[in-house]
């Protein structure tokens, strides 16, 4: 066959492609002018993504491009494609995942790197002036092979990419994990390591928090993500920034934020303050519990254990409940009700009949607790209640008729009964 009735029929699978082909791969292979084509398509990556020009980063890409040259190139002359990604290809898609850096950042690189190529072929094709039938033709076997090969790379690293980063954020959370674990348990490590490993400074005032939802939930990442952004709603609501979560169960969070102004923490200690704040931002089905500011690693312990006592206390309080309970709201409640047959036993001794569940009982129980949180001031009790102030007077007559005695003979006493049957509704009945 002649060379003249060859190029008459040029495709990109023509012998005459496939000759034109292999004197280019002979010549670039050689390991300067390879170095050459690998520091062209990287300079042209990087230009586009400045989030590579880091040292190691730059330093993995041209192992990567330099990798995947040698096997494009080895096979373009082959009529079949078959292509096996490389180590170093593998390699910068686990350095990009450990760096922390977006799963877009690897596939950009890849459809950034095959336009490059493309643009490097045709300045390549132009020097060797090859005619313009060969010229069509190898664009189009190289447009062919380049796109299969971007298909392939990114099918296949994004694999790599995803379970990479999947180790090293299991890796991360187990870290903070056992930090956490053994900061709660009684620890005292290295204040600034700890910090280090927690990527939250211990050294400041903690507030914290636990988060949980109303049914169990499944684990399906959808109900974590909801605590996640409840957590920094109420982080960025309180004032505070650094907020450091981990996951208590499958529906549920332990949190803290850290608070550098004394002042402020002072102010979120205040009765009903935290409630106050953010109660807006917590709806169905998520409900959380406050424990009260504290300092340094001693605070981060007691500011939890007052957070978990505050959740026992709503979940076995009345069911219309608020959805954010503060410690200092429910402390009363919760250390006098650890015991629950001495809670009881406290009720039915203070209460007497007052203790009863019908309706008249209720009505008298409520009097009296709002009388007394009102500084036995007949006139505060009746605005909180919504009635007149001898209707107040009338009750708490009647209240100490049937308790047998004055109510500032047992105000105390009387008060805490009231605080339990309050808190957790007919539980705190005998």
């Amino acid at each position: 066959m002649t060379r003249s009735s060859r190029v008459g029929a040029i495709g990109p699978n023509s012998e005459v492609v496939r000759d034109w082909l292999a004197d280019y791969v002979y010549e670039t292979m050689r390991t300067e002018a390879l170095e050459q084509v690998v520091d062209r398509l990287d300079g042209a990556i990087v230009a586009r993504i400045p989030e590579l020009a880091d040292r190691d980063i730059r330093r993995d890409l041209a192992a990567s491009t330099r990798a995947h040259a040698r096997v494009v190139l080895s096979g373009l002359t082959s009529d079949t494609f078959e292509f096996t990604l490389p180590e170093e290809a593998h390699a910068f898609a686990r350095t990009l995942a450990r760096r922390g850096y977006d799963l877009r950042l690897l596939l950009r690189t890849y459809h950034v790197g095959q336009e490059a190529v493309l643009e490097y072929m045709t300045e390549a094709i132009d020097e060797r002036t090859a005619p313009p039938e060969i010229e069509r033709a190898v664009l189009l076997r190289l447009f062919e092979r380049s796109t299969r090969w971007v298909s392939t790379s990114v099918e296949m690293l994004t694999d790599t990419y995803m379970e990479e980063r999947e180790r090293v954020m299991r890796a991360a959370l187990n870290r903070r994990t056992e930090t956490v674990r053994a900061l709660l348990a009684g620890d005292e490590p290295d204040i600034e390591q700890a910090s280090l490993r927690l990527g939250y400074r211990l050294a400041q005032q903690h507030l914290a928090f636990v988060l949980w939802t109303d049914e169990p939930g499944g684990g399906d990442g959808e109900l974590s993500g909801l605590l996640d952004r409840v957590a920094a709603r109420l982080a960025a609501a309180l004032g505070s920034g650094r907020v450091l979560s981990m996951p208590s169960g499958a529906s549920g969070m332990w949190a803290w934020v850290g608070l550098d102004d004394e002042q402020r923490a002072a102010e979120l200690a205040a009765p009903r303050q935290l409630e106050r704040i953010t109660s807006g931002l917590v709806e169905a089905p998520v409900r959380v519990a406050f424990g009260v500011p504290a300092v340094q690693v001693a605070g981060f312990r007691q500011s939890h254990r007052e957070a978990v006592a505050a959740r026992h206390v709503a979940e076995r309080g009345l069911p219309d409940a608020d959805r954010v309970t503060g410690y200092r709201e429910v402390e009363i409640a919760y250390l006098v009700g650890a015991d629950d047959a001495a809670m009881r036993a406290l009720v039915g001794r203070e209460l007497r009949v007052l203790a009863g569940r019908d309706t008249n009982a209720v009505r008298l129980r409520e009097t009296l607790h709002a009388y007394l949180k009102s500084h036995r001031s007949p006139e505060a009790a009746a605005k909180l209640l919504g009635v007149h102030k001898n209707t107040i007077r009338y009750r708490i007559q009647r209240i100490e008729e049937l308790l047998g005695h004055p109510v500032e003979e047992r105000s105390l006493p009387l008060e805490l009964a009231l605080t339990c049957v309050a808190t957790y509704g007919v539980d705190a009945l005998q």
